[in-house]
């Protein structure tokens, strides 16, 4: 059985700069439907919404020949999906600092909570 590899972090900076590259990349964005209401992405970033919980439920969802950003709050709780999803067979990488790190590299006037 192999080591599984450490999950690469990047920040949102890094993902916005990779997708204008043209790197294919599926945001996926674990927090619940609530967190969701208090503070998103822009729209425009092509978001996939599936709460952490749902996550082993709704693996065909996910594009298995794109790599997979796992974002959160605060890149906690998607560094442990990031590791699940690599279990499982996806490339992934933790969006480091979460929606909390967005706001403060790109976008202030995404609220942070």
């Amino acid at each position: 059985m192999s080591t599984p590899q450490p999950i690469v972090e990047i920040t949102p900076t890094e993902f916005v700069a990779r997708r204008q590259r043209g790197d294919a990349l599926t945001l996926l964005d674990v927090r619940e439907a609530w967190e969701l209401g208090v503070a998103s992405v822009p729209a425009d970033q092509q978001v996939v919404h599936i709460p952490m919980g749902e996550v082993a439920d709704r693996l065909g969802e996910l594009d298995r020949n794109k790599e997979v950003a796992v974002l959160c709050r605060s890149g906690r709780r998607s560094l442990e999906v990031a590791k699940f999803l690599q279990q499982n067979g996806f490339q992934t990488v933790n969006v480091a600092g979460g929606i909390l790190a967005w706001s403060r590299e790109l976008d202030a006037t995404i609220p942070t909570y």
